[in-house]
């Protein structure tokens, strides 16, 4: 027999240094393969900087940081109020909430793949040979016997070409994707609030100024049948008269019916039945001042704020993961098992020693022949990375032509909310030169109406110019991605982004959601 050859503590050092060498080498090339496998996302990242030349557009406003509750600056506390109660009780929100769980339980599933998994199970087989068999030809009993098995059984693939690692990221791509639509559809709501609540605050002040319109034209008709008594005027000027008050009151019920449809709005966006907020939108309120400064911020932090072009991204590198999940289903899955627990043909033999069965080692599984699935499939995920990828640029073109179109909105406007504070000015001027000359004698009070009624028409047109402007505004914010906050500490964890602002929203959410449930 031929002595083994001792080995020196040197050799055993060396050796043990070339086998950490050849696997820090390895996981080297492995992780030079991931990265090949994920298709890189450069190209359209930089597509947000060829929009720099908009910064014109911005020139003209605060660039002060978006405000996340850009309501407040209306000074509306029925406003305010309206805008905290529809972010926990928002049907479309709750519903957004769900989406966000389910992508978070997928995340949960993905993360599983990268661990072990482990059992335990039993077994009990009681078995019988033929007589007549060919076990029985060899001598074999045939008699009737038991075997019992018990143990634990564990897996483990290992993620050589990091295969677990990218389902993992798109999944928790998918996670920031459901979180970034939760909040468009937060932003999106709280717009529509405001702009059904600015729009009940504007026809309330087309009602007030058609009340006072109405009796302005109720003292002509007096004055025209009194000159028509008197044998002053004809029937042509009291049939007019008569018909312009007609035509006055009629638009009482149109402008009173659509208030309520405003108002009733306002409660489906708060998951109330119509009516609901009847009690607190009796009152008629003046329509909010217009904010003197509108902070727009700047426009290289558009990216950041507009969860629709975060959330394009995010479906971007999901996708882009899922380039690399198709590639590397092209090589080898090695797993690694085991099994150990106890075996006996008695069940009272299974504590003993003896009884003990284990088994260990690698499998390996290499794909050869698909029919094709393979290569369609990544052919598949590729299409829809660039699908994705013409999607973000969209995403971000759609967003800056809200942004300019919402910009010049605004201007506008606002433009013509000075001409027509001018132009309220001069009928103001007109009515009290009128009043003048009337206590001089030098005009009847039919002038005086007249131009009293003037005034109305150009106060009327102030208001409704006023609830455009207003609903501008709202746009703009919207446009800018005003109505949440993203934290700054958001974009350092990929996995699942739990701190923005929206996770103690969510939570109340629930609850509302559990209040909901016990009064239905």
């Amino acid at each position: 027999m031929p002595k083994l050859k001792r080995v020196s503590r040197m050799d055993a050092v060396m050796l043990i240094w070339s086998i950490r060498r050849g696997l820090s080498l390895a996981c080297f090339a492995v992780t030079l393969t991931c990265c090949a496998f994920t298709p890189s996302n450069n190209q359209v990242t930089d597509f947000f900087e060829d929009a720099n030349h908009y910064n014109d557009e911005f020139d003209a406003f605060s660039k002060a940081k978006v405000p996340s509750q850009w309501w407040l600056q209306f000074n509306d506390p029925v406003l305010a109020d309206l805008e905290t109660r529809v972010q926990f009780a928002n049907l479309d929100l709750l519903k957004a909430f769900e989406r966000v769980e389910q992508s978070r339980a997928q995340l949960g599933i993905a993360r599983s793949q990268l661990l072990p998994n482990i059992g335990v199970g039993g077994a009990f087989t009681r078995e019988g040979g033929s007589e007549h068999g060919k076990f029985a030809a060899l001598g074999a009993p045939t008699g009737p016997s038991d075997f019992w098995q018990l143990g634990f059984d564990a897996s483990w693939e290992v993620d050589l070409w990091g295969r677990a690692q990218l389902v993992r990221d798109g999944a928790s791509a998918q996670v920031q994707a459901t979180i970034y639509e939760h909040e468009a559809i937060q932003i999106a709501i709280s717009a529509e609030v405001a702009r059904n609540y600015l729009q009940v605050r504007g026809i309330e002040a087309q009602l007030s100024v058609a009340h006072e319109n109405i009796a302005i034209a109720e003292q002509l008709l007096e004055l025209v049948l009194s000159r028509e008594k008197n044998g002053v005027a004809s029937q042509v000027e009291s049939a007019s008269g008569m018909a312009q008050l007609a035509m006055l009151k009629a638009m009482i019920p149109e402008l009173i019916q659509q208030r309520n449809a405003r108002v009733n709005a306002l409660a489906l966006l708060l998951g109330e039945f119509p009516g609901a907020l009847d009690a607190q939108l009796r009152d008629s309120m003046p329509l909010p001042e217009l904010p003197l400064e509108i902070p727009v911020g700047l426009p290289s932090e558009l990216a950041q704020r507009r969860p629709d072009i975060l959330s394009a991204d995010a479906h971007l590198r999901s996708a882009a993961a899922a380039v690399g999940v198709a590639h590397a289903d092209f090589y080898p899955r090695v797993s690694l098992r085991a099994r150990a627990g106890v075996e006996a043909f008695d069940f009272s033999d299974l504590d003993n020693w003896e009884s003990r069965a284990f088994s260990v080692g690698p499998t390996v599984y290499l794909p050869i022949f698909q029919g094709g699935r393979l290569v369609q499939r990544l052919a598949l995920t590729e299409s829809r990375h660039r699908s994705a990828a013409i999607f973000y640029r969209e995403t971000v073109l759609k967003a800056w032509h809200e942004v300019v179109n919402a910009l010049e909105a605004w201007r506008a406007q606002r433009n013509r909310q000075q001409d027509l504070q001018i132009y309220l000015q001069r009928n103001a001027q007109a009515l009290q030169a009128a009043r003048r000359n009337y206590l001089e004698g030098a005009i009847d009070y039919q002038a005086v109406l007249f131009a009293q009624r003037d005034l109305l028409v150009s106060q009327a047109s102030l208001d409704v110019n006023q609830t455009i402007a207003a609903l501008a505004l709202i746009n703009l914010y919207k446009s800018l991605g005003g109505g949440w906050e993203l934290s700054t500490s958001t974009a350092q964890v990929p996995d699942v982004p739990q701190t923005i602002s929206v996770q103690p929203a969510v939570n109340r959410l629930a609850v509302r959601r559990a209040i909901a449930r016990v009064k239905l």
